[in-house]
């Protein structure tokens, strides 16, 4: 589970804090489901009984009934398509479905790979939207934090990536507000230090909490049997797909010069590799 433009039909907004108890307690039964899609089901490309998505998220905590309902709405959602051999239903992935997984697998796993070099260049916009229209005010700033833009002021809004603008731009379009809106692109000026600009335009603080939670987490996991591994492996990719939503990469010399995030990302790239052939070996063995 990117590097897609467009919105996942998932939440968009998780919890910032991600410790075992309340990461399992608030992960929805769907979107496990779409975290085993993305992990197995889309590279392998082979239908998979109901049986075996309802034990394996039976051992992740979730009840048949709702595993049921999770899959009946995936594929409502035309993710998932399904076909009976007798009495037992298998499932594959729609086109839909192998599209939307695969923009998910591209920004999960390339997250906090290699940052890329800084200009020195932002991407400011500004736009006007009345206090009145609330609803409006909060798609836009739905959609700009989903972009990874921060906003130190009311109505203004940064971004250290300008090659974002054209997504900027689409959002602006989309939410009829191209009469009300400008945007800059420049370095910084003599007046005023960067770093705080960033304090006050991103909640980084929360940020680095997810990421120390995700570290203690799972530092101490070391599962040794192939169906603890699979679960913990779900776990690990479970967590680490909702830092693309939360951290907006900002160029290193933007950060705290101990930021967590770094030690995280090498905690799930270790993880990763190193369960991924007992878990996919163990879920071979399923299929």
């Amino acid at each position: 589970m990117t590097s897609s433009a467009s919105q996942p039909v998932d939440d968009t907004t998780p919890p910032p804090v991600l410790t075992r108890r309340r990461e399992l307690g608030t992960a929805s039964a769907r979107s496990l489901l779409l975290t085993v899609l993305g992990e197995f089901v889309l590279p392998h490309d082979e239908p998979v009984w109901t049986q075996i998505l309802l034990d394996v998220l039976g051992d992740l905590g979730v009840e048949h009934k709702s595993g049921r309902q999770a899959l009946a709405r995936t594929a409502a959602e035309g993710l998932l398509q399904s076909d009976r051999a007798g009495r037992r239903v298998r499932w594959s992935l729609t086109d839909s479905g192998r599209r939307l997984l695969t923009a998910g697998a591209d920004r999960i796993y390339g997250f906090g790979t290699s940052p890329e070099s800084w200009d020195g260049n932002w991407l400011v916009l500004l736009v006007s939207v009345p206090e009145s229209r609330r609803q409006l005010r909060h798609r836009l700033r739905s959609r700009l934090a989903w972009a990874g833009l921060g906003t130190p002021a009311p109505g203004v809004w940064l971004s250290p990536h300008p090659g974002k603008q054209s997504e900027v731009a689409e959002v602006v379009t989309e939410l009829e507000l191209d009469e009300v809106s400008s945007s800059f692109v420049g370095r910084f000026g003599a007046i005023g230090k960067e770093r705080e600009l960033v304090a006050q335009a991103w909640q980084l603080d929360d940020v680095e909490a997810a990421y120390e939670e995700f570290i203690n987490t799972f530092s101490a996991l070391e599962p040794s049997e192939p169906k603890d591994i699979l679960r913990e492996q779900i776990h690990l990719v479970h967590a680490w797909r909702r830092f693309p939503f939360l951290d907006p990469q900002l160029p290193t010399n933007l950060l705290p010069d101990t930021w967590a995030g770094t030690k995280a990302a090498q905690l799930f790239h270790e993880r990763h590799d190193r369960w991924s052939p007992h878990a996919t070996q163990y879920w071979a063995g399923l299929l």
